[in-house]
């Protein structure tokens, strides 16, 4: 690797504490609720510290009921010592032959639970005997589960409108909830947000529950607290039950954010009590029973040995210890997705279509290595993984090429339109036709475009894909709900490949479907052998192994730009866009990105941008603060990133172009969706590549440093890569030390009881 040692010294360096020069996925103590860019970890709460969901074999429970200790009846004083003898043999007799039921089918809930998770389940049980309303408890005790079921839903095509703001609450509605907040001393703005978080009776819900403030994005706990004191007065205590309910709300959508579909119970009683909550059992109780949260209750893997002991121990008729469990709890929304994702899944793995292996093996043929493997692998097989880095995006391509030739529909689906496009060119490059142009045609798409019927094949009158084989390119970006949109919209008998780089950024939203899959290994999984080529890609192959090497690069395509400051890293950055990469490795200025740790900061994308715009495309920002031909990242949904190009503005919004299409964003939702993009976020980055890229690494961006972030950011560079260097020896120990943060998840578990054979 090559230094560049030209500095200049710039003062401001920001401090290290300022939230937003942590990126999206990396927060700092104090992150507010919003996906954004998507996130790892929830600051100080103790979600953060959550254990990793991989459990055992037993099948979840949500929400049924049942007696908190077996088989412990209670004699009465006047029975005799001879007949409670013979009642305390009967009581025993009955535990046996329970426990030797219990083998043949999943845990029950509430059987083997005392103290807290007893207690817990109380609340379910009080819906089931009436004492409570139902609320949004599941109703019936779940039957046992079929080998192959049918999906829970069939998703409708989703009809494309333009980038309209969706309906909103009734303006009356919003003018009430307005006069409520001005009440409470709460900003006024946030009416549109409550009216539509609490609907048409947000005002007088609101009064009745100000804690209700905590449903909308960005609001934290103390300043629920202080709107509610502002409309309480002196009824306002930190023991309400409305607020410890809000509380659990709130502390699990914050572990949505950073990626956990559910929480285990220790880490949310602890978060709760960091948050002031004085009983936090209480709290998660009251939460459960008014259907605000879910509880769940995994079956843990535990070593053969101990379970071999508690089986002899059953048919001994001795007493046997229970069965180690977890109890989880988690919004319904991401319960159902998962357990939907799973049954998806599982009907994908069981059901596949019997064609001739002749052909299948004769299209194999006609390729070598690993993708004669993937392809001889989805011949016989619902559902396989396949994982590799950059490079290895060719053996997906090979399959297929292979697919058409057999006469089957075959579509990919990619993250971002960048990696539709590629992959696209790699086929049409495999097949010796001519590069597809960007966006044309049904067989490559976009994840959002297919779900949306905005792009794809179509679908059958079910609401069924109408193809036979998907390849979803880019996995791990996958969050638990569009997963199981996409395996609930495939067809009985399609065909899913699942492909990706498990060594980069998780998604944005919560789960983590691809490294769940490739740890309950539930289905075929081929590893490519195909490296990344040139420096750069032994560079980034050595950092997803742990390893920071000293790479020989002999035309510079790495270069390390170090800097004392976050002022001096701005300039270089500046630099190195608008002159250095330019006139070196011929790479204009568009076709260059810089990636940066956070937003926020002397040093985040917000400076960043400022510098490149006032450098590349200086301008008065008279539209909204954008100017023709400006470069800008479009979200149109959490956790969605679209770089593209502004091209004008009137009366409709701002007309932005990306990936050869037009798209215009409403005047109204400028502000909030796009800013400006020649400095984007590691995640905002993942799915994409550029020319050059250069990476920008302040000093106070050390904590935000993790292996899967550097990973993912050099990784975006194709022929050149520079790295404006401030954070010394925290790069080398990030790439060393710093894994990706767990997520607590419940699909490993959930999977194995659906297909108990691992291959």
């Amino acid at each position: 690797m090559s230094t560049e040692p030209e500095t200049t010294r710039d003062a401001g360096a920001p401090t290290a504490a300022d939230p937003e020069t942590q990126d999206a996925g990396e927060p700092s103590a104090g992150t507010e609720r919003g996906r954004g860019d998507g996130a790892e970890q929830t600051g100080g709460d103790a979600s953060a510290t959550a254990a990793d969901g991989e459990g055992g074999d037993g099948d979840a429970v949500t929400g049924v009921g049942g007696s908190g200790a077996e088989g412990e009846g209670e004699t009465p004083a006047q029975r005799s010592e001879a007949e409670a003898e013979i009642a305390a043999q009967r009581l025993e007799r009955e535990r046996i032959e329970r426990r030797k039921a219990e083998k043949q089918g999943p845990i029950a809930s509430g059987g083997k639970l005392s103290g807290t998770a007893a207690d817990l389940l109380a609340a379910v049980r009080a819906v089931e005997s009436g004492a409570k309303p139902a609320a949004a408890f599941s109703g019936p005790e779940p039957t046992p589960r079929r080998a192959a079921p049918e999906p829970v839903r069939r998703p409708q095509p989703v009809a494309v409108t333009g980038a309209g703001p969706a309906a909103g609450p009734a303006p009356e509605t919003v003018e009430a909830v307005r006069r409520v907040l001005a009440e409470g001393g709460a900003p006024e703005a946030l009416a549109p947000q409550v009216g539509a978080a609490l609907g048409e009776g947000a005002p007088d819900e609101l009064r009745a529950d100000p804690w209700q403030l905590l449903r909308v994005a960005g609001v934290r706990p103390e300043q629920a607290d202080g709107f509610a004191r502002a409309l309480l007065g002196a009824d306002c205590r930190p023991d309400d039950e409305r607020r410890g309910r809000a509380v659990v709300g709130w502390l699990l959508e914050q572990a949505a954010v950073a990626g956990h579909t559910a929480l285990e119970l220790p880490a949310l009683t602890a978060a709760l009590a960091q948050r002031g909550v004085p009983d936090g059992e209480a709290a998660v109780q009251n939460a459960l029973a008014e259907g605000e949260a879910l509880v769940f209750q995994d079956a843990l893997e535990e070593p053969a040995a101990a379970a071999g002991r508690r089986d002899d121990a059953a048919q001994d008729g001795e007493e046997a210890q229970p069965r180690p469990v977890r109890v989880l709890v988690g919004l319904e929304r991401y319960a159902l997705a998962e357990e939907s994702l799973a049954d998806g899944l599982a009907r994908v793995i069981n059901a596949l279509p019997k064609e001739a292996a002749a052909e299948w093996e004769a299209a194999a043929a006609t390729v070598s290595g690993s993708a004669a493997e993937l392809i001889r692998a989805v011949a016989g097989h619902g559902l396989v993984l396949h994982t590799g880095g950059e490079a290895a995006r060719a053996e997906p391509a090979a399959l297929l090429g292979a697919t058409r030739a057999l006469g089957l529909r075959a579509v990919a689906a990619c993250h971002t339109a960048d990696g539709r496009d590629r992959l696209a060119a790699a086929v049409t490059t495999a097949e010796g036709g001519s590069v597809a142009v960007a966006g044309a045609g049904t067989d490559f798409v976009t994840v959002a475009g297919l779900l949306s019927g905005a792009e794809g094949p179509g679908r059958d009158p079910e609401g069924a894909l109408e193809l036979d084989l998907l390849v979803l390119p880019d996995a791990p970006q996958l969050d638990v709900e569009s997963a199981a949109m996409v395996v609930e919209s495939l067809p009985d008998g399609a065909r899913l490949v699942l492909s990706g780089d498990p060594a980069v950024l998780w998604s944005a939203g919560p789960g983590r479907v691809f490294a769940d899959l490739l740890a309950a290994r539930v289905c075929p999984q081929i590893a490519s052998r195909t490296p990344d080529p040139g420096p750069i890609g032994e560079l980034v192959s050595g950092i997803g192994i742990g390893e920071l090497n000293q790479v020989d690069a002999p035309g510079k395509e790495i270069v390390i730009v170090p800097v004392r400051d976050a002022g001096e890293a701005v300039h270089r950055t500046v630099q190195l866009v608008a002159d250095s990469v330019p006139r070196a490795f011929g790479v204009p200025s568009e076709q260059t990105m810089v990636i940066t740790p956070g937003h926020g900061g002397a040093a985040g994308t917000r400076a960043l941008n400022a510098a490149l715009k006032e450098r590349l495309n200086p301008g008065p920002g008279r539209f909204g603060g954008f100017d023709p031909g400006d470069r800008v990242v479009h979200s149109p949904a959490p956790g969605r990133a679209l770089p593209g190009l502004v091209v004008k503005a009137d009366t409709d919004g701002l007309h932005l172009e990306y990936a050869g299409e037009s798209v215009v964003v409403p005047k109204d939702q400028v502000e909030r969706s796009v800013r400006h993009g020649w400095a984007l976020t590691a995640h905002q980055a993942v799915g994409s590549r550029w020319p050059a890229a250069v990476v920008v690494l302040p000093g106070d961006a050390a904590q935000a440093l993790s292996r899967p972030w550097i990973y993912t950011a050099f990784g975006r560079a194709e022929r050149h890569l520079s790295v404006v260097h401030g954070v010394e020896q925290a790069l080398p120990r990030a790439v060393a030390e710093v894994p990706a943060k767990p997520r607590t998840t419940r699909l490993p578990t959930l999977l194995r009881a659906q297909v108990p054979t691992a291959h």
